[in-house]
């Protein structure tokens, strides 16, 4: 079962892309690429009056007593091999709880890809560039941690939305939002932090269900987004060493800290978002433990991880894991 297109013409999409473009960055986002960094280029806009230049994270400062303060939750090693090895997946309705959150994924994608110009066919002027791949990368991880905060009683779900702010605050140290673009995410958490708050609290069944089909999609985007990078669609990027962050969150080794490999690492999350969520959309909300952090009888046979080297792209079925 595919999504549903959007449609409207070339001419909207062009004019609403150019205007959430403009929206990016006060002044705009511009990349200009010197080898191990990114720097902002101005561009005049009235949308904003923000300093072309934002230090997001200020150096560590001298502290008597502190010598550093690590990630709340440090990030899971994964082999090369293991992050090329992700693929698009979707699992297939299976009743009418699935069926409401699938098609209420599918009306936010059309939503979504709508206000931000969003269109991936390489054969048409307004195909997806570096600007356009970066208003999309912040506007959905803007929105990403919200699931993960509403259900933090599990503490799964609450490193879920620990990561998705870090894959936010990598993009936001590679582009500044303006007034126009910031008035569009303060819009779209304040309905959907509430909206999800309340459905969560009615079915947290079919709420994880709908975050599995919503990872589903962001699996799908970074993996366009690879694609197009090394299919030589988005040369800006093809030298660009990632934020250093991403580099420290990561624990990037020397050699595999390019924007190629930080988009690989990035999905690599969303797929475990995803196998996460469909999975505790498969367990019985009342009594089942959280299979990710339990101790197994029989460690020699796969089973849920904080890892993926046990990855199910589709989620865990419930005889499997209970």
């Amino acid at each position: 079962m595919n999504p549903t297109k959007a449609v409207f013409s070339p001419a909207l999409s062009a004019n609403l892309s150019s205007a959430f473009c403009r929206g990016l960055a006060g002044p705009t986002a511009s990349l200009a690429l010197r080898g191990s960094a990114t720097f902002i280029q101005p561009l005049q806009r009235s949308f904003s009056t923000t300093r072309s230049q934002l230090e997001y994270f200020e150096p560590t400062k001298n502290l008597p007593n502190i010598k550093l303060t690590p990630a709340q939750w440090p990030h899971q090693a994964a082999t090369e091999e293991q992050l090329k090895n992700i693929t698009i997946a979707h699992r297939e309705v299976r009743n009418w709880s699935d069926w409401t959150a699938y098609n209420t994924v599918r009306l936010l994608k059309w939503a979504t890809d709508l206000a931000t110009g969003y269109r991936h066919d390489p054969t048409k002027p307004y195909a997806m560039n570096e600007k356009k791949w970066l208003i999309r990368f912040i506007f959905l991880e803007t929105v990403a941690g919200v699931p993960g905060m509403m259900g933090a009683r599990i503490e799964t779900l609450l490193e879920d939305a620990y990561n998705e702010r870090m894959h936010l605050l990598t993009f936001l140290k590679m582009a500044e939002p303006g007034r126009f673009m910031k008035l569009m995410i303060l819009g779209a958490q304040g309905v959907f932090s509430n909206g999800f708050f309340l459905a969560y609290l009615i079915s947290p069944k079919t709420c994880h269900r709908f975050v599995g089909y919503l990872e589903e999609e962001a699996t799908k985007t970074y993996t366009l987004a690879i694609q197009d990078l090394e299919s030589g669609k988005l040369p800006k990027w093809e030298k660009l060493e990632a934020p250093e962050i991403a580099i420290n969150y990561w624990q990037m080794a020397e050699g595999k800290r390019s924007m190629r490999d930080l988009l690989y690492y990035v999905r690599a999350d969303e797929a475990k978002h995803r196998e996460i969520h469909h999975t505790l959309g498969n367990l019985n909300q009342r009594s089942d433990p959280n299979p990710f952090v339990s101790e197994y009888r029989d460690q020699s046979k796969p089973h849920p991880t904080k890892g993926i080297q046990h990855l199910r792209a589709t989620g865990w079925e419930r005889e499997e894991v209970i």
